[in-house]
């Protein structure tokens, strides 16, 4: 499992979002990207972190920033997300867990004593030219747009 730090190369990826289109980190060279890795669909935690980036996604944009959503969610599961709350940026399906482990955010995790893998929630902002610029490990649910913009003010 990867553990990656601000200054590393983010590892690129292919895999499908949730309209079925395959999509590459590649495919945004040259352009700044917000990855946020979030645990799963239409959960509480999740869902307003997502909307929170749907509600400052025009103030994203202006700054010169794509968002990316990533979750070991099928693309079907995606495109109901994406429906239910109007989610206007790409959520990439990680079924075969490919891209948590490489950017090392499939971890061990601890609910009620019993322990599970699962997705930590992260968010990467990656510059264009493919370097992670900032990493965020306590991820703020209700404000995780803030959390971006203060870092790239």
């Amino acid at each position: 499992m990867a553990t990656l730090k601000e200054g590393d190369k983010a590892p690129d990826f292919t895999a499908k979002d949730q309209n079925g289109k395959t999509v590459s980190l590649a495919d945004y060279k040259g352009k700044n990207v917000i990855l946020y890795f979030y645990p799963k669909d239409d959960t509480p935690g999740c869902t307003a972190e997502s909307c929170n980036f749907r509600d400052n996604y025009q103030s994203l944009l202006s700054k010169g920033f794509e968002v990316i959503g990533v979750s070991t969610d099928d693309e079907k599961s995606h495109k109901k997300f994406e429906t239910k709350y109007s989610l206007p940026f790409t959520l990439i399906a990680d079924n075969d867990k490919h891209i948590v482990e490489a950017y090392g955010v499939w971890v061990e995790k601890n609910m009620y004593g019993k322990q599970y893998m699962g997705t930590a929630r992260t968010t990467f902002i990656i510059d264009g030219n493919g370097v992670i610029s900032h990493l965020i490990s306590k991820v703020d649910t209700k404000d995780s747009s803030k959390q971006v913009l203060d870092l790239i003010q």
